[in-house]
């Protein structure tokens, strides 16, 4: 069995007015695959990865990363917003390159890194373009360039997406894929999307509804060797999208 890199025991969150958003959760995510949390809408699954970022506090229990204890944002976690969180007064270079710029890294050397990912998310030649001259689609690049350039371990994924229109979606899913079997990232994904998470996913974690908490652990049987159509027809596919659905029609 693949090495847990990121252990979540008994997390509850309650946010000021009395609205409990997580209860008692427990899920491990292995390492070098990627985990899809799916829900129903207000069952937690932002806040939940925000905890495992750091970026949010929790009431009870525990994260641990690679065996430490989670107290706040560290080096080994990126987090990709659903809005693309973008400096809208910077570059697509400088925007990629920022994470390194924080850490300290030569200007030299962070724009060169920075230019390597831009060239894989397949923004060459738009580097010097700013947040406002870009697509939704181009901003949500930007913003996976940003991740991949610190050289997290763990990508964290905020319905990355969901603000692009169905063709760019499909692409941004293959081209995600086709990056991960070469840079072998732990990626902790959060989608609204069924199809979306039987399709990117090693291991799907199904919450239920607020007070989120694990229901399921869906592990789909699908061959990602084959190319996106052979999968997108594939029985195990189309099996698992029919599970979950069984699973989550009893909670809408």
């Amino acid at each position: 069995m693949t090495e847990a890199i990121v252990e979540v025991k008994g997390i509850r969150k309650t946010y000021d007015g009395g609205v409990e958003a997580l209860r008692d959760v427990d899920i491990a995510f292995p390492q070098g695959q990627l985990s899809t949390l799916l829900g129903p809408s207000g069952c937690g699954k932002t806040t939940l990865l925000k905890i495992i970022a750091g970026l949010i506090p929790h009431d009870a229990g525990e994260v641990r990363v690679k065996g430490r204890k989670v107290d706040g944002p560290g080096p080994e976690r990126a987090f990709v917003f659903q809005d693309f969180a973008l400096l809208p007064w910077a570059s697509v270079l400088r925007n990629v390159a920022f994470g390194l710029e924080l850490r300290g890294v030569p200007r030299a050397e962070r724009e060169a890194l920075a230019r390597r990912y831009i060239a894989e998310v397949g923004l060459e030649g738009f580097e010097a373009r700013h947040p406002s001259e870009l697509s939704g689609g181009m901003k949500q690049r930007v913003g996976l360039a940003r991740a991949l350039t610190v050289d997290a371990d763990i990508i964290l994924m905020d319905e990355p997406f969901s603000s692009v229109d169905e063709q760019t979606r499909r692409k941004f899913q293959e081209d995600l894929l086709e990056l991960l079997r070469h840079r072998k990232k732990t990626v902790l994904f959060v989608t609204h999307s069924i199809e979306e998470a039987a399709y990117l996913s090693d291991q799907i974690v199904l919450l239920s509804p607020r007070p989120g908490s694990v229901s399921r652990i869906v592990r789909p049987a699908v061959d990602r060797s084959r190319s996106a159509d052979e999968i997108r027809r594939d029985r195990n596919y189309l099996d698992t999208v029919d599970d979950i659905w069984a699973t989550l029609r009893q909670y809408v």
